[in-house]
């Protein structure tokens, strides 16, 4: 027997599970979430508390390849995080529905 927690869960996740395996979506809600993981990288780097490492970095290489991978690294992030949570959600649904099954024969 499915509890009402688990019978709203089945009902929400068959109404919004396309619209929560969109990648766009998957950005839009996970972005946040990913600048705030790899935006220190890049406020670390622009209030040069260390200036030696300052000097070597734009000797090296341009500022701006750092800010490409800053946000490279937060839509990763983002989008990475997002699809783990679908897919949690897809199998916790997927269980509900097996044992949602399994009382249909038995009861």
């Amino acid at each position: 027997m499915l509890s009402e927690e688990e019978k709203s869960f089945l009902i929400y996740w068959e109404q919004n599970r396309a619209r929560h395996k969109r990648i766009f979506y998957q950005l839009l809600i996970g972005l946040p979430l990913g600048l705030l993981i790899a935006l220190p990288i890049l406020l670390n780097y622009m209030l040069g508390w260390h200036k030696r490492a300052v000097m070597v970095g734009n000797a090296q290489s341009n500022p701006l390849v750092l800010v490409v991978a800053v946000l490279s690294i937060a839509v990763f992030f983002s989008i990475f995080n997002r699809r783990h949570k679908w897919e949690m959600n897809e199998q916790h649904y997927l269980e509900l529905k097996s044992k949602e099954g399994e009382d249909v024969k038995t009861g």
